[in-house]
């Protein structure tokens, strides 16, 4: 996420914490680099130029060249103003005094609207709704389809138009059923266009008026930089939109349209779509996001999807299997289950401040040697997985067939699991005093 950017600032920082004593000089220098690195991010250039003169004007105005640590108290500096860009606090949706409330999805064609309509349908079903995700798309028969396997897949119920019906008539009818069927919400994916057109604008201001929505989200690419400001403005100017919703995210997104957006439009953005996943969407955070950019990482994102995703249960069960020295390899792939399930290990590992400076020399995670240990342990018998010291050459041939992996990656992974299975019983021996570190 905004990678090159948080490159570059790592950069102009590591220059600034160099120096003993900051003149005002070297300073300026050092933010002449900020602003060209925010201008090659597709930040808008008069949002670029005020920051930059915020950020100059506070830091001079605090004295912070005087400080004993000038180059920390600059980076404090930027941090500070790069949460009043995005925005000072989170917006979540709005509350409804009735249901259904209706949502309408709107944004350009490839923008991730369908996508996104389901993933907002299964963030609220998180929180106990009971959404109905609309196809509202007519002009393009993939899009309803797209919504309807995407929304079945995962248990949402769709609401699909008969053929030849038209959008506005269509709509009347979705809330009919959303009233009989007990949905609290309904969620229109909208139609969208490869560009910004009368014809598109008319049609929502026309279902606005048929049903009018309790909010508008529009959802923006990510990667697309100033683009996507621009286009926030046309549907401001004509048909205007509550929140924005940043898209593709995990891809190699800019950073442009996240910088520029609150500043330009004055919307906030309300969420960020971060993987393919159904449930990768976050609630946007303008601090975290901040911290994410000048590669301090997002501990209290990291928390939250550690606890959305791993079996309390389960996990003080492993706990206490550590403290008695006694974890299998059945323990073992338990955990490695429980940590893919928050998603790529890269995003996960991208929330620890810190992991830039890792991810920088080379050191990059290997998501499909994870897969392949996953499926060396499955491949093992159950015995095998209780008592690993049983599994001889034979079984290590047998094991690798299965797998689809080599001897030397079976004999790899039993070396590690020996390993902490050593430092357990190490740490036993010691006390409990240092289990916690483990990442179990």
């Amino acid at each position: 996420m905004f990678e090159e950017l948080s490159s570059r600032l790592e950069s102009v920082f590591k220059k600034l914490r160099g120096y003993g004593k900051l003149s005002e000089q070297n300073m300026r220098d050092a933010l002449r680099e900020v602003r060209r690195a925010l201008l090659e991010a597709d930040v808008n250039y008069k949002v670029a130029k005020d920051f930059v003169a915020s950020v100059e004007s506070k830091a001079i105005g605090r004295e912070v060249l005087k400080s004993l640590t000038p180059g920390q108290q600059v980076i404090g500096v930027v941090h500070e103003e790069l949460v009043e860009l995005l925005g000072t606090k989170s917006v979540s949706l709005k509350p409804a005094s009735k249901h259904p409330a209706v949502i309408f999805v709107v944004g350009l064609q490839g923008s991730g609207k369908t996508t996104f309509t389901v993933k907002l349908a299964v963030h609220l079903r998180k929180k106990g709704a009971n959404p109905l995700v609309v196809a509202a798309d007519l002009k393009r028969p993939a899009a309803v389809e797209q919504l309807r396997v995407l929304a079945e897949s995962v248990g949402v119920r769709p609401f699909i138009p008969d053929k030849e019906e038209s959008v506005l008539d269509a709509a009347p009818r979705a809330i009919e059923q959303a009233i009989d069927g007990g949905h609290d919400w309904v969620i229109f994916d909208t139609a969208g266009r490869m560009h910004v057109d009368d014809d598109l604008m008319n049609e929502l201001v026309q279902l606005k008026e048929k049903v009018p929505p309790h909010e508008t989200l529009l959802v923006l690419d990510g990667m697309t930089g100033q683009d996507a400001v621009n286009v926030a403005s046309s549907f401001q100017a004509t048909v205007d939109f509550d929140g924005a919703v940043l898209s593709k995210l995990d891809g190699d997104a800019r950073g442009g349209a996240a910088l520029s957006l609150r500043a330009v439009t004055g919307k906030p953005i309300k969420f960020v779509s971060v993987g393919e996943r159904l449930d990768a969407l976050e609630i946007f955070h303008p601090d975290r996001m901040a911290s994410r950019i000048l590669g301090m990482g997002d501990v209290l994102s990291l928390v939250e999807k550690a606890e959305q995703t791993i079996d309390a249960v389960r996990a003080q069960e492993i706990e206490k299997r550590l403290r008695a020295a006694d974890f299998t390899l059945e323990d073992f792939l338990d955990q490695l289950k429980e940590v893919r399930k928050m998603g790529p290990l890269q995003d996960v590992l991208e929330m620890i401040p810190g992991f830039g400076k890792i991810k920088k020399a080379g050191l990059d995670v290997d998501e499909k040697a994870l897969g392949r240990v996953e499926a060396v342990i499955n491949s093992m018998t159950p015995d095998e997985r209780r008592t690993p010291t049983i599994i001889d050459g034979s079984r290590r041939k047998r094991i690798a067939t299965g797998s689809g992996t080599t001897v030397q990656e079976i004999n790899r992974v039993l070396k590690q699991y020996f390993q902490i299975q050593k430092l357990l019983r190490q740490m036993k021996r010691g006390g409990r005093k240092g289990l916690s570190f483990l990442p179990f």
